[in-house]
């Protein structure tokens, strides 16, 4: 039984390598011109993030240049078009929170963990949430006081890590930061099911519950982002004792 078991487990090893090695040869393709030593799998995985975050940007507001073209188009057909645009708005929003959630399992389980990828990964992250925060707000569906409380949150943990880069500190993620980055997935998941449910003229009142419950997530997620962001700041703090800001 114990060697049927360990069959198996070199089985699905092997499988899970042949995969992993598949998909850095497309990525490899993808990134010619990056073939550096930081280029990690791990950090090709990461930045697919920036990639999608400008495409997830252009297909959103797709619509409304559509709408502001004038152009006429029977019922059919625009019920068709917005079911396709919100198929593609979803499959980029998956896209995204899937590549976060495995680029750090690639890195750990090839022994890929670096100082660069570190500070990649976060700054991936924040660049593709400020994104589609930023596309909800400018329709209407996000609060624009939470998105710049939001936006001032990432930008001053971007100036705080470059503080901690000149006194030779690497800082990843805190687990303050990893609950950010899940509130943060539950909000984007909350606003884009109510933009689906408006754009294909579903149940009015669903897309009011979905919407209350969106600024809901969204305001805790902020609430936990300046929250992460002082635990961060305490920990400089602790590795400054001095204060010395010009070292």
């Amino acid at each position: 039984m114990g060697e049927v078991y360990g069959d198996n487990k070199e089985k699905r090893q092997s499988i899970d390598a042949i995969i992993l090695r598949w998909i850095e040869v497309q990525l490899d393709k993808l990134f010619f011109m990056f073939h550096t030593s930081v280029m990690t799998l791990a950090n090709k995985v990461t930045s697919i993030r920036l990639i999608l975050a400008p495409i997830f940007f252009a297909v959103y507001f797709l619509p409304h240049l559509f709408d502001s073209s004038g152009i006429s188009i029977a019922d059919s057909a625009r019920n068709l078009l917005y079911l396709m645009y919100i198929v593609v708005l979803w499959s980029l929003f998956i896209a995204s929170e899937i590549t976060d959630l495995i680029d750090g399992n690639i890195a750990r389980s090839r022994n890929e963990v670096s100082e660069f990828g570190k500070l990649f990964d976060p700054f991936a992250d924040t660049l593709v949430r400020i994104t589609y925060f930023l596309c909800f707000t400018l329709d209407g569906v996000l609060p624009t006081v939470l998105f710049l409380v939001t936006l001032y949150r990432e930008l001053s943990i971007l100036f705080l890590r470059n503080l901690m880069i000149r006194k030779g500190l690497v800082q990843g993620a805190r687990k303050g930061g990893k609950i950010k980055a899940f509130a943060y997935m539950l909000t984007g998941v909350a606003a884009l099911l109510a933009v689906s449910v408006r754009k294909l003229n579903l149940d009015a009142s669903l897309f009011s519950i979905l919407h209350i419950i969106a600024v809901i997530l969204f305001f805790v997620s902020v609430v936990i982002a300046v929250v992460s962001f002082l635990d961060y700041l305490s920990v400089y703090k602790k590795q400054n004792p001095s204060g010395d800001y010009n070292a």
